[in-house]
């Protein structure tokens, strides 16, 4: 699922998508995955294509959401896995692969686009 929504987010031009591994460190979660957008705009947009394409690819829709009315970061949670979508001056400053800097780091690369259903 988090490979889904990373590619899902790199269809929407989401930039520096980072997916983290952090089972081993965390109770909280299994995975995380991060994006850049570059505007609010871009960024309401790459989380809806995820929210869109896990539940099309997935059959699951977010637990809770976070963030979507101001759009400078927004939060999607799934339990197994939280979404990061955030603007480029957020992610500065939080700086969460430094946070989560011990947990594994799983290589993204898009391959292809999702298919619609």
């Amino acid at each position: 699922m988090a490979w889904i929504a990373a590619q899902a987010a790199d269809d929407r031009k989401g930039g520096d998508i980072c997916i983290l591994k952090v089972t081993a460190v965390s109770y909280l979660t299994d995975y995380l995955v991060i994006i850049t957008g570059l505007s609010k705009t871009q960024v309401r947009a790459i989380a809806q294509g995820i929210k869109d394409a896990t539940a099309d690819h997935c059959q699951r829709s977010p637990v809770h959401s976070e963030g979507e009315g101001d759009a400078s970061w927004v939060l999607l949670d799934y339990g197994d896995v939280m979404i990061h979508v955030q603007l480029p001056k957020e992610r500065q400053f939080y700086n969460l692969e430094a946070f989560w800097g011990h947990a594994e780091r799983i290589p993204f690369e898009q391959e292809f686009s999702l298919p619609s259903r």
